[in-house]
């Protein structure tokens, strides 16, 4: 049996990011700026993320392009605390910051679209309140599932 050919060798990134923490090191002595990440170490980030995305937990999202996007700016980020002392897998290191910041990113987007529901559901009830309906035009009832997305999201803001 052939053996699978993996989308990032996890040697090639180890031996790139000591190489770009000397180079850190020796600036920071020197006293010169710190150099940028190289391009290897970005396209191999750039890769984990795009490749992670695909994955079915994330999968139905209309915001992938952000959620990549984060996961790529919190590698960069945090690209510094890889120890390979500690770890020589910066495949597992970077996996597990995307997949954090991809978490982090949908929280976000379901509190958008929270604020979103619960504004046009405010305005509703103002108006018939105030009376300012034009009752000639039929109001709808919003659909079921945003008063059900309205009702989840309070009672996980009530549990924490």
């Amino acid at each position: 049996m052939a053996k699978k050919k993996n989308y990032v060798n996890n040697g090639d990134l180890l031996e790139s990011l000591i190489n770009y923490r000397n180079s850190v090191k020796d600036a920071e002595e020197c006293g010169e700026k710190t150099p940028k990440v190289p391009d290897y170490i970005g396209k191999c980030i750039m890769l984990i993320a795009t490749r992670l995305a695909t994955k079915p937990n994330f999968s139905g999202y209309s915001y992938k392009e952000e959620m990549i996007s984060d996961g790529i700016e919190n590698c960069l980020q945090y690209i510094h605390n890889f120890d390979p002392e500690k770890s020589s897998n910066p495949f597992a290191y970077f996996t597990q910051i995307i997949w954090y910041a991809f978490l982090r990113r949908i929280q976000k987007e379901k509190k958008q679209t929270y604020i979103r529901f619960k504004a046009s559901q405010n305005a509703m009830t103002e108006a018939i309140i105030n009376e300012t309906i034009d009752f000639n035009v039929q109001l709808n009832e919003p659909p079921e599932y945003i008063s059900e997305f309205i009702s989840d999201f309070e009672k996980k803001l009530k549990k924490n």
